[in-house]
């Protein structure tokens, strides 16, 4: 090898000293033997040969236009650089020196053009699944654009081609690369870089037409003999395939105008079956290693291309394709618009049950919506056939991505049954996309166990408007909530078995077991170092602290009483309300009251819900206030050293899950805090997602808890302050029987709700009074009249009509729960023009000027309606406590009854005039907010007299769900 290739090694030669190996000497040693080889073999070429300067011009040529594609590709993405992996087994690199110059070559064609290329070397005995196994490796990582192996022939099997992803296969092996050229797509495939290098050189170099030309391929096989065979077809050539042992061999050579050798000439075929006068191009080497063959004869005709010929073109080639390769990963990484298989509906009448309903339509397998709504694969996990969790870094690669239409799905004052937002939600971008065609994206929450087997049963939306398969939504799905469970009550382990500890060890007994000695040195966890550096203690060695120092960092000094982080569990269990733990012989006579919330009540819920990044949730689970110490500071999760543990358990939980509505159309599933005890909305990182995703002219449908007076009045104040995302429509949704209910008639109940046919409908002042709340923030509000069967047409028009007088932009009766997204059309036309309209968003109050009592009273009176708040003592000096603490600039988040505008259930319609009791005030501080209890608000639920959980059943024999609704 080696007679051309010193000439362009020389000009992409990277500058002395600047190389492995501790400099360029051993580098141009070898360019130095080639430079001999060069003018040896040179000088035995006849005159007609081709000049090495006009092939060499080629590589340039390639080379150049490489770069400067690269060059415009990087204008707008300056942090692209495609990688090449090449995966080599070291026995080839030992056998033959030219393997170090292809590398060189390989290193310093990447190096001009602006690439990365990167050699993985495996053993020589690796096998077969070793070398398949590290190719899977590079399929999955997405820093790698390109993919070539340098291995012997032997162990190109099929299982080892067909391994490389074809969209990585810049060699052109695989079989779908093959049969796309074969067809006729060259442009959507990567053509074998040495077979174009054989039709660059013969057609550029040597100047032949190969149309009408007779070619024979001797010697070559698998892909390097198709490519050619189809490359010279397509030239007009008459195209001949031969092995070296055909016993027709000496016949088809004397008839060849030109041949091609694809593999070492055997010794006993002798040179004369060459015709005189024939090109003779020898790639007898490697092809897909680019190796050659050392101990080939060297061939002399006066029409000879040699094999380092190939061998560099193809090389450049192969960089060319890198580049193409980058150039569609590019692509492929903007948004795009959806290409969405919609599922039809047949929808029948009288309307099945939900779960009927749900088993009779077959979802799409999760991987294949994906792809439909821009994913890619490395972005999805996948949890069985129906449902993945969508990783962050599809925030990264959307980031330039305009946003599209945010629209939040709130209600009235609802029935103990719910008005049905979620219904609302699912036959609203069910409308929007399969029946107008807008991408559209429904983001809802995770039900918990609690209301699934209480009273209001799941959430997965109802009737032709719902999540499928709806009992995976509705029970367990990913097992967020479950990660949630164990991380808050490791939490409280930790408070608990914290102070037990300082209790009973001195100060030196307990800065031993927490700074433990470990093979003979003692060292500061990460995590303590962080605790020792906020004591203003700037140590990092153990054994340099001072008894004081070691004091103040081994003690919290936990003050019992102010202990504010309960144990969860996501059942409701009223008699979990009060609790006394402590009362084993072990805990030494430590016990205290306590208790527990439903899991969706905590914390975690809440730092999932308004996180937006993995370090952003560690940040906020490090911040979360637990207590404080007998001086009165606040004691954290950083404090107790648990923040890492906790961010372990929520690891898989920040990643929304991504599901299907019964027509197809994309739903993320994530987070699920309660509107009454906790801010009531979905992830912000769901929402940020599903905007990218959608794009500019699409449309998020995200849904917030019960009535607009809380789920509402906390998406703009909490979450949009967390997100920094804007509104652009509301969506306030009513029904016929909840306005009934409202002007006086009986409360709902699944048992009673029929008797609300004959009530007069009086209770409208309720959906006005939800109307001028959503206009407090200056977002538009179309109202959504979610229709039953019972409802007459008059009344229908009647609550219309009283909905647009109060301000409503618009109000529209909807009917997707009978028949589906095609129920919904007049609603989504109404939600796509108000979002036309300009939004004037405003925040209801300013979080860094009003004190903690004046934010709650202003929520107070200009959402509830109350004349003023009345404060308990220990309302009240827990405000004192987190003002003096320094957290009296955050936002508020109420927890209270989502039964009425007041505190009391009761109190239907729009209360006037009563004083707002807040009975207890809480601080979560990693989620952001302060949390006032208003009257005698629970945050455990209690079961009723007959849970839903008595029509919840399992065929054992078909392991299906029965009951759930």
């Amino acid at each position: 090898m080696g007679t051309r290739l010193p000439l362009v090694l020389r000009q992409l030669r990277r500058p002395s000293g600047g190389g492995r190996g501790g400099g360029s000497g051993g580098r141009e040693d070898l360019l130095g033997q080639r430079r001999l080889l060069d003018g040896q073999t040179r000088s035995s070429r006849s005159p007609g040969g081709r000049t090495p300067a006009a092939r060499d011009s080629i590589v340039r040529e390639v080379i150049q236009n490489s770069k400067e594609v690269l060059s415009l590709l990087q204008e707008k993405n300056p942090a692209f650089k495609p990688v090449l992996a090449m995966i080599q087994v070291t026995i080839f690199m030992l056998l033959c020196c030219d393997d170090n110059l292809m590398q060189e070559i390989n290193q310093n064609l990447s190096e001009e053009t602006g690439l990365n290329i990167t050699h993985i070397c495996l053993p020589p005995d690796s096998s077969e699944a070793e070398i398949i196994d590290e190719i899977l490796k590079i399929n999955e990582d997405t820093r790698i654009h390109g993919l070539a192996l340098q291995i012997s022939e032997n162990l190109f099997s099929n299982k080892v081609l067909n391994a490389l992803k074809p969209e990585k296969d810049v060699d052109g092996v695989t079989d779908i690369n093959l049969g796309k050229l074969v067809r006729g797509d060259a442009h959507e495939c990567f053509v074998s870089p040495v077979a174009k290098a054989v039709i660059e050189l013969l057609e550029k170099s040597v100047g032949v037409n190969l149309d009408g030309k007779k070619i024979l391929v001797v010697g070559a096989h698998g892909s390097l003999e198709a490519a050619l065979q189809c490359l010279f077809q397509r030239k007009g050539s008459m195209t001949m395939s031969s092995q070296w042992k055909t016993p027709q061999l000496q016949r088809k050579l004397h008839e060849a105008d030109i041949v091609v050798l694809g593999s070492p000439k055997p010794e006993e075929i002798p040179l004369t079956w060459i015709q005189p006068g024939t090109t003779v191009l020898n790639c007898s080497h490697d092809f897909l290693s680019g190796k050659v063959g050392c101990g080939s004869p060297r061939i002399h005709f006066g029409g000879l291309i040699e094999e380092d010929d190939v061998s560099l073109l193809a090389a450049a080639l192969r960089i060319q394709n890198m580049v193409s390769s980058g150039r569609r990963w590019l692509r492929e990484q903007q948004h795009r618009r959806w290409r969405l298989h919609c599922l039809k509906l047949q929808p029948l009448s009288p309307v099945p049950s939900d779960i009927e309903i749900s088993r009779g339509q077959t979802p799409k397998a999760v991987d294949v919506l994906a792809k439909e709504i821009g994913l890619l694969a490395d972005e999805i996990e996948i949890y069985g056939k129906s449902k993945a969790k969508v990783r962050l870094s599809v925030l990264e690669r959307l980031k330039n991505q305009a946003d599209g239409k945010y629209v939040l799905v709130a209600g009235i004052t609802p029935t103990p049954l719910g008005e049905g937002k979620s219904t609302v939600t699912i036959g609203l971008v069910q409308a929007l996309t399969a029946h107008l065609n807008v991408n559209s994206f429904a983001c809802l929450r995770q039900p918990s166990q609690g209301p699934t087997f209480g009273v209001k049963g799941g959430a997965a939306g109802g009737g032709y408007a719902q999540v499928i398969p709806m009992e995976e939504f509705n029970l367990h799905l990913t097992g967020d909530i479950h990660a949630i469970t164990a991380a808050n009550n490791l939490l409280a382990a930790a408070i608990d078995t914290r102070i037990l500890h300082e209790n009973t060890q001195t100060d030196k007994a307990l800065y031993n077991r927490l700074v433990p000695l470990v093979n003979g040195v003692r060292e500061f966890s990460e995590i303590q170092l962080a605790r020792l550096k906020k004591l203003g203690i700037n140590k990092t060695d153990p054994s340099t602290l001072t008894e004081e120092e070691v004091s103040k960092f081994a003690r919290l000094d936990i003050n019992p009483s102010t202990i504010t982080w309960q144990r969860v569990l996501d059942t409701n269990d009223r008699f979990l309300r009060k609790i006394t733990i402590g009362q084993g012989n072990t805990e030494k006579g430590y016990s205290r009251q306590a208790q527990f919330d439903i899991t969706v009540a905590s914390e975690i819920m809440a730092v999932l819900a308004l996180t937006d990044s993995l370090a952003d949730m560690k940040a906020r689970l490090g911040r979360m206030v637990v207590a404080s110490d007998k001086s009165g500071q606040p004691v954290t999760a950083d404090d107790l050293g648990v923040t890492g543990a906790l961010t372990v358990l929520m690891k898989d939980a920040i990643k929304p899950n991504l599901m299907q509505t019964l027509e197809g159309t994309p739903v993320f599933v994530h987070a699920g805090p309660f509107a009454n005890i906790a801010h009531g909305n979905s992830s912000v990182l769901a929402d940020k997602i599903a905007l990218k995703l959608v794009g500019e002219e699409g449309f998020v449908v995200t849904e917030a808890g019960f009535g607009a007076d809380i789920g509402m009045e906390k998406f703009f104040n909490i979450k949009c302050r967390a997100s920094g995302l804007v509104p652009n429509v509301v969506v306030l949704v009513a029904t016929v029987r909840a306005l009934k209910m409202h002007g006086g008639g009986p409360s709902v109940s699944a048992h009673i709700k029929f008797r609300y046919v004959k009530t007069e409908l009086n209770g409208c002042c309720n959906l006005q009074k939800q109307i001028q709340i959503a206009q407090l923030f200056g977002v538009p509000v179309v109202v959504a009249l979610n229709v039953f069967k019972t409802d007459t047409r008059a009344e229908v028009d009647l609550v219309c009509e009283l909905a647009k007088r109060a301000g409503a932009f618009d109000a529209v009766p909807c009917y997707h729960w009978s028949v589906g997204g095609k129920g919904s059309v007049d609603l989504a036309r109404a939600v796509r023009e108000a979002a036309s309209k300009r939004s004037r968003f405003q925040f209801l109050y300013d979080v860094q000027v009003r004190s903690i009592v004046d934010k709650i009273r202003t929520i107070a009176q200009a959402v509830y309606g109350a004349k003023d708040i009345e404060l308990s003592p220990e309302a009240q000096a827990k405000i004192d406590r987190y003002t003096q603490q320094g957290f009296g600039n955050l936002p508020i988040c109420m927890a209270k009854t989502h039964l009425s505008l007041s505190h009391q259930p009761d109190k239907k319609g729009v209360p006037r005039d009563f004083i707002l009791p807040i009975s207890d005030v809480r601080a979560s501080i990693g989620a952001g907010f302060i949390y006032p209890l208003v009257g005698t608000m629970s945050t455990m639920p209690g079961l009723p007299t007959r849970p839903c959980f008595y029509d919840i059943d399992l065929d054992t024999k078909t392991e299906q769900v029965k009951g759930l609704f």
